[in-house]
C-alpha cells in the first residue's frame, strides 16, 4: 500500500471525532454501492436485444430471494434518518429555522443533478436531431434516470422529517406502527383497485415511517441485542407472511414478470424488509464500528461519502452510454449472452470497466456536491418547500417515462432546474448574502 495514501488515512483518521458515528457513513457508502454493483448486475445487454433492464431477473427466477439481500435502499433511509434527526436538533440548539435547514438540504441533494440534467437534455437533442429512433432515445434517458425516483421519494422524506422527529419524540414506537399500518391500508386499496396510482402515497408513507428507525438508532432504542433480534423477527416473518401469504411478489426489484412491483409504487414490504436488513446491521454495529477503526477503511468510506450523490446519480449513465456503444458496433465478442457461463465469468471486468467510466464522470461532476457556503438570510418558508415540489414531480415523472416521446418533453427535465434556481436553492451571482 503506497506511504502516501497510509499518510492521508492515518491523518483523516486522527481528524475525525470520536462522538462521530462511523457505522453510519460506511452504512450510508456500502449501500449505495451495493445498488450500483446490483444495477450493473441486474441489466442486461446483448447485440440482438439491446439493452433489457429487468433482464437477470426476468431470465433467472432463482435470482428473486437474493433481492432481499440486495435491495438495500432501506439502510439508505436508516442512516438518512439518524442524520436528519441529529441534523435538525442541531439545528434547533443553533435556532435555524425549518426554511433555512431544508434550504441547505436541498442544496447537498439537488444541486448534483443539475449537470445530470443538462447532459442528458443535449444527449436527446442531439440524438433525435442525428435521426435517432424516439423508442430508443426513450429508453436510454428512463434507463439513466432511474436513479432520481429514489432521489424524489427521499426529498420527501426530508421535507417532513422535523414534523415526523417531533412524531417520535411525542409518541415513540406508536408513530411508527400507526405510519406502517396506514401504509399497508393503501396497498389493500391500491392492489383491490388495480391502481398504481393509488399507491404512490405509499412513496412517502413508507419510506417516513422507516426512516423513523433512524431516529430511534440515535437515541439509543435500538442498541440491546434484544431489540435488534426482535426488530429482525418482525421484519423477517411479517415479511414472509406477505409475500407468501399474500399478493406480493418475492422480488424487492422490480421484475418485468412479476404482476406487482414491491417497488414501483413503494409497498408496504418494504418497510418490513427493512425492519430485518435494519436488525441484522444493528446488531453488527460494534464489530463494524471496531473495524472501523481501521484507517485505511476508513479513508475509502469518506471518500466515497465526498462523492455519493455523483456516484450514485451517474452510475447508469455509464451503463447506458456503454451498451449503446458495444450494441451499435455489433461487438458480439464483448457483450456475451446473459446467463451463460462466459458472462458470469466476466462480470467482474464489466463491473470494472463501469467503474472506470463513472470515476471519470465522477471526477468530472462532483464538484457539485461541494457547493460555495451559503450565508444568505433565512428564506420564505414557502420557497424551499416549492422547490422540493418542483424537484420531486420532475424527477418522479421522468425516472417513469425518460425525457422523450415523439420529441424531447422539455418540461421534466426543466422543471426541477426552474424550481431550484427560482426558489432560491440554487444561489445567484451578485444576490445579496447577508442581511443589512
Amino acid at each position: 500500500m503506497p506511504r502516501s495514501f497510509l499518510a492521508q488515512a492515518r491523518k483523516v483518521d486522527e481528524a475525525t471525532p470520536d462522538t462521530r458515528s462511523r457505522e453510519v457513513d460506511f452504512l450510508r457508502a456500502a449501500a449505495i454501492t451495493v445498488v450500483v454493483l446490483g444495477h450493473w448486475t441486474i441489466i442486461a445487454v446483448s447485440v440482438d436485444g439491446g439493452i433489457d433492464p429487468h433482464g437477470l431477473l426476468d431470465q433467472a427466477r432463482w435470482t428473486h430471494p437474493l433481492t432481499w439481500v440486495f435491495q438495500v435502499m432501506p439502510i439508505f433511509f436508516l442512516v438518512g434518518g439518524y442524520s436528519n434527526a441529529l441534523s435538525w436538533r442541531l439545528a434547533r440548539r443553533r435556532q435555524t429555522g425549518y426554511a433555512e435547514w431544508l434550504r441547505a438540504r436541498l442544496r447537498r441533494l439537488g444541486l448534483p443533478l443539475i449537470p445530470l440534467l443538462l447532459v442528458w437534455l443535449a444527449t436527446c437533442v442531439i440524438a433525435l436531431a442525428a435521426g435517432a429512433e424516439p423508442a430508443s432515445v426513450q429508453l436510454a434517458s428512463q434507463m439513466a434516470l432511474v436513479p432520481t425516483w429514489f432521489l424524489a421519494a427521499y426529498l420527501l422524506v426530508v421535507i417532513v422529517a422535523p414534523p415526523c422527529l417531533i412524531l417520535w419524540e411525542r409518541w415513540g414506537w406508536w408513530s411508527i406502527i400507526v405510519g406502517v399500518g396506514l401504509a399497508g391500508l393503501i396497498d389493500l386499496i391500491s392492489i383491490v383497485a388495480e391502481s398504481r396510482l393509488a399507491g404512490y402515497p405509499n412513496y412517502l408513507l413508507v419510506w417516513a415511517s422507516f426512516h423513523q428507525f433512524g431516529y430511534a438508532w440515535l437515541d439509543g432504542r435500538l442498541t440491546s441485542l434484544k431489540r435488534c433480534l426482535l426488530l429482525f423477527v418482525i421484519g423477517a416473518v411479517g415479511l414472509g407472511l406477505l409475500v407468501g401469504f399474500g399478493p406480493y411478489p418475492v422480488s424487492m426489484i422490480t421484475a418485468g414478470t412479476d404482476t406487482i412491483s414491491n417497488s414501483a409504487p413503494t409497498r408496504v414490504t418494504m418497510a418490513f424488509l427493512g425492519m430485518a436488513q435494519a436488525g441484522i446491521v444493528l446488531i453488527l454495529q460494534r464489530p463494524l464500528a471496531k473495524l472501523l477503526r481501521s484507517p485505511g477503511l476508513w479513508l475509502l468510506t469518506v471518500l466515497v461519502n465526498q462523492r455519493i450523490m455523483t456516484w450514485f446519480l451517474w452510475h447508469l449513465t455509464s451503463l447506458t452510454a456503454l451498451a449503446n456503444a458495444l450494441v451499435a458496433l455489433g461487438a458480439d465478442a464483448l457483450l456475451p449472452t446473459p446467463l451463460t457461463g462466459i458472462w458470469w465469468l466476466t462480470r467482474p471486468l464489466w463491473a470494472l470497466v463501469l467503474l472506470a467510466i463513472t470515476g471519470v464522470l465522477v471526477v468530472i461532476f462532483g464538484r457539485f456536491e461541494t457547493p460555495a457556503p451559503d450565508d444568505r438570510p433565512a428564506p420564505p418558508m414557502w420557497m424551499p418547500i416549492a422547490a422540493s415540489a418542483t424537484i420531486c414531480a420532475g424527477l418522479a415523472i421522468m425516472a417513469d417515462t425518460g425525457m422523450v416521446d415523439d420529441g424531447v418533453t422539455w418540461i421534466w427535465p426543466l422543471l426541477p432546474l426552474i424550481g431550484m434556481v427560482a426558489f432560491g436553492v440554487v444561489r445567484l451571482p451578485g444576490r445579496r448574502t447577508t442581511e443589512s
